[in-house]
């Protein structure tokens, strides 16, 4: 502004003016209130009033050039037409930090950026929020995530180093002797009323002490079952009733069920959130002190053994994925099966006998090994194929772009039918597809992410704070290995569909998701909506061929089978994504962690849909029972 229009601005607001606005009363609660300015307040004061906003605009930017690109390119331009921006480095500081930006895209965005700084505790705190989405930006893209995350090799090709990496975060299968232990401990998780009277407020002693006493009690009542268990064994442990000498032994047999609860994670429902607020508690340094020794340990890995024994070639070797693979008996014949059970069972034999090592690795424990690198394979097939089955009948029952006739589209509005958004069919279609993209890549790399949610809640430096969520008390705290690694599957998958509809927010260490267990216990439950929808939809086909009256039946409804299967699918995609299910319309929505409230919240009101009866035909009983 020149400094002739600075006068006049000056002359205008000055009170000799007759038509300057007098500060009463009167003015202020007239329709003219924004023109009022305080008779005492200063000229800075006035200049400013704009916000952080004005004052980002006035500043001196390139010529042909937005305010965003330099502020946060990644975020502004990730969708719509700013996408199609075009750009090139500029000269400068910034040079450097704008030219890897333009090469790929930083996951965290709004939201995400501003917990950057509240997650990262543990570590040296960034400078700026802009060094932060680098380091985001580099993690998500490094070569050893993208191996983990890449497709399994498929028997008789190159193995490379694909089971070497994602060997670091498969647990070791536990033993018989070791499962003798995990019932001892189960038990005494059982009796214990551990969160009872840690998580309440108004209680006589301190915190501290009150952990100690209930720690020791739990050590206390494991001695005593490992006692009556095995006379001797416990005799020649506790015989001086020191919980300290006793370290190793409380370390891995809390580490058992730990170990137990990844590779298992429809086990130890109750008694696991017990386990890791009693580590958890026990990690802090006060505790540490009082109770003279530490519970937690390391997670015994297939990787850290074989690498303990130099054996980590056994990983490299291109017939373990012979050894390894999940054998399918469906739509095959019997011949077929046995052909590749000997198959597996001669190529773990030859692994056995070629990498064990004679006093330190015995070919039982390669075989063990070899067992555990199997039982994660099995768990993607529970977990993650449901979603890949899911992502094919979308794709053969749906048209992207042209529904055809309203049966077939998955239009939603907002009021309609319980839902929360407004999307024509072309974007509830690519919401749901990327949605269940996001879950499969979640789940395919469920191991990892769980062994990094318990570096976060056991890290001493990340402490916790006792909150009233809404949903009770729940241990509020920041999770930023998880969320990092979050944030790099979510950088894959928005890459792998090339568009992305709706918030890519994540919670985590808030009142919607307080913690790593929570987070980690709620992708864990995906594959209970999803199989039993899957078996019923793989059902309906036998059950109107193998039964007449049945088939009458679907005929009368639906017209056909097909049209059944349509229909249910239809409902699903529309209902089941449709950003409903929350208490309030602030935390429910598109946000990555309200689409699976969402379709928990479908699941809740499937007795009243009309097609409920045959889900209870092919053998339904619950989104909670066995399949």
């Amino acid at each position: 502004m020149s400094s002739d229009d600075a006068s006049t601005s000056d002359q205008a607001k000055s009170p000799e003016d007759p038509s300057a606005v007098a500060f009463s009363l009167e003015n202020i609660l007239s329709g003219d209130h924004e023109n009022i300015e305080h008779p005492t307040a200063p000229k800075e004061a006035l200049t400013s009033a704009g916000g952080w906003e004005e004052e980002a605009a006035h500043e001196d930017v390139a010529q042909g050039f937005c305010v965003e690109c330099e502020v946060c390119f990644a975020a502004q331009h990730r969708k719509g037409t700013r996408k199609r921006h075009a750009t090139r480095p500029l000269a400068g500081p910034h040079g450097k930090k704008i030219k890897r930006e333009t090469q790929e895209v930083a996951p965290p965005t709004n939201e995400d950026a501003s917990n950057g700084d509240a997650m990262h505790v543990d570590g040296a705190p960034a400078k700026d929020s802009d060094e932060e989405l680098e380091r985001a930006v580099d993690e998500a893209s490094s070569s050893k995530i993208d191996v983990v995350l890449s497709a399994q090799p498929t028997p008789g090709s190159a193995v490379g180093e694909w089971f070497v990496e994602r060997s670091k975060y498969i647990p070791l299968r536990l033993t018989l002797e070791e499962r003798k232990y995990l019932r001892l401990l189960e038990a005494a998780l059982n009796v214990s009323e551990y969160t009872d009277k840690i998580d309440t407020i108004g209680f006589g002693l301190s915190k501290a002490k009150r952990i100690v006493h209930q720690i020791r009690e739990l050590c206390a009542i494991l001695s005593g079952l490992v006692l009556s268990a095995d006379y001797k064994h416990g005799q020649a442990l506790f015989q001086d009733r020191d919980f300290k000498s006793n370290e190793k032994f409380y370390q891995d047999i809390f580490e058992l069920g730990r170990r137990h609860k990844i590779m298992n994670p429809d086990k130890m429902r109750s008694t696991y959130g017990k386990l890791i607020y009693i580590l958890q508690d026990s990690q802090t340094p006060e505790v540490k002190d009082l109770l003279g020794f530490t519970c937690v340990k390391p997670i015994k890995t297939v990787h850290t053994v074989l690498e303990e024994h130099d054996a980590l070639d056994l990983l490299r070797d291109d017939l373990v994925s012979v050894a390894t693979k999940e054998i399918y008996s469906e739509g095959r014949t019997r011949r077929d099966v046995q052909r590749d059970i000997k198959a597996k069972e001669r190529a773990i034999e030859t692994l056995a006998s070629k990498y064990a090592r004679r006093g330190s690795l015995s070919e039982e424990q390669v075989r063990q090994c070899l067992y555990s690198i199997g039982d994660n394979h099995a768990f993607l097939r529970t977990n993650r194929d449901p979603c890949e089955r899911m992502i094919a009948y979308l794709k053969q029952y749906f048209h992207p772009t042209h529904p055809g006739d309203s049966k077939s589209s998955l239009a939603i509005k907002n009021g309609k039918g319980g839902a929360r958004l407004t999307h024509d069919h072309s974007k509830q279609y690519a919401y749901v597809l990327q949605s269940l993209t996001l879950w499969r890549e979640i789940l395919h790399d469920m191991f990892h992410l769980w062994t990094l949610a318990e570096q976060d809640l056991l890290n001493e430096n990340v402490p916790y704070r006792l909150r009233d969520t809404g949903q009770g008390l729940n241990r509020v705290q920041a999770a930023p290995k998880t969320s990092r690694m979050m944030h790099a599957i979510l950088n894959r998958a928005q890459r792998s569909i090339g568009s992305w509809v709706g918030s890519s927010v994540i919670h985590m260490g808030d009142h919607n998701v307080p913690n790593a267990l929570m987070f980690i216990d709620k992708y864990s439950q995906v594959y209970r909506i999803l199989l039993p929808i899957c078996n019923t939809l793989a059902q309906i086909p036998r059950l109107a061929a193998e039964n007449a009256a049945l088939r009458s039946y679907i005929d009368n409804e639906w017209g056909s089978p097909d049209g059944c299967v349509r229909e249910i699918l239809a409902d699903f995609f529309r209902h089941g994504f449709d950003g409903s299910g929350a208490g309030n319309y602030f935390d429910a929505g598109s946000c990555i962690d309200g689409r699976l409230t969402s379709a928990w919240n479908w699941c809740s009101t499937l007795e009243k849909k009309r097609f409920f009866p045959v889900f209870l035909l092919t053998g339904f009983i619950g989104f909670d029972g066995e399949w």
